[in-house]
């Protein structure tokens, strides 16, 4: 049959990325107690391809996939997938990013009640002239408490979830765990949000945040001066958002360093 993808295009542009995404399958997420937690993700893949390709060979992708799926791989090496990826459709480069829902048994602050709680997560890995980059991406919902309300009121102050989002990258001879970065997360905000509160532990996180108030501005310094100090962390983005309980909009701020 004819090969239409492998025709000669004559139009003199790279591209830089082409590929699949929002490609559904189950992911093998590497816990840090040891064991697996089988997730739902969507994945995105993409290469580079040369000027004089009129396609990629989409059906490649999905293969791949496949076939690390069989192996219980994929997730696990996420590198030796990517160079299967580029290796197949001779490539120079590469990009795969995993999104999933990972799951942690969070106990209440108090009664000590378990359940379990969603955390949004990113396994990303890229190839550039040979070089591989692994992200590791965790959304977390926090709650923050308007300093400047708590000042100027007599009693009270307006207080609000907050999605602190944050990717980190490190070399491959170490290992950051999600309970870890969310862990690290979740204390540079006003209080923690739990699934499960009792009466008891709604009174503990209401004080807590009324304790410890926090601008968007305050958890995000918070936030980078604890990656700036992690000894594994090379690269890494802070984007805090949050939502105004007084306002009809968020309030924001964003960091993007190297260590």
């Amino acid at each position: 049959m004819k090969d239409i993808q492998n025709l000669k295009d004559t139009r003199n542009v790279d591209i830089q990325k082409v590929g699949i995404k929002n490609l559904n399958l189950p992911l093998t997420v590497q816990r840090k107690n040891s064991s697996n937690q089988i997730v739902s993700a969507q994945a995105r893949v993409s290469v580079s391809l040369p000027k004089h390709y009129k396609g990629t060979h989409m059906s490649r992708f999905v293969e791949v996939l496949t076939q690390w799926q069989n192996k219980g791989l994929l997730g696990v090496d996420i590198k030796g997938c990517l160079e299967k990826i580029i290796a197949k459709l001779n490539a120079k480069s590469g990009e795969l990013e995993f999104r999933f829902t990972y799951f942690i048994d969070k106990k209440s602050p108090v009664k000590k009640k378990t359940a379990p709680m969603g955390y949004e997560c990113s396994f990303e890995g890229r190839i550039v002239e040979g070089e591989y980059k692994f992200i590791l991406g965790v959304v977390v919902p926090v709650t923050t408490l308007c300093p400047c309300s708590k000042e100027i009121s007599q009693y009270g102050a307006h207080n609000q979830r907050a999605l602190i989002n944050v990717k980190v990258s490190y070399d491959e001879e170490n290992q950051i765990w999600l309970e870890d970065l969310i862990e690290l997360v979740e204390s540079c905000a006003s209080c923690p949000v739990y699934t499960l509160l009792k009466r008891e532990d709604e009174k503990f996180v209401t004080e807590k945040a009324w304790e410890n108030p926090k601008f968007v501005e305050d958890v995000l310094r918070d936030t980078v001066l604890k990656l700036r100090k992690h000894p594994f962390v090379k690269e890494f983005e802070v984007d805090c958002e949050a939502f105004e309980s007084i306002h009809n909009h968020s309030a924001w701020a964003y960091q993007h360093e190297f260590n």
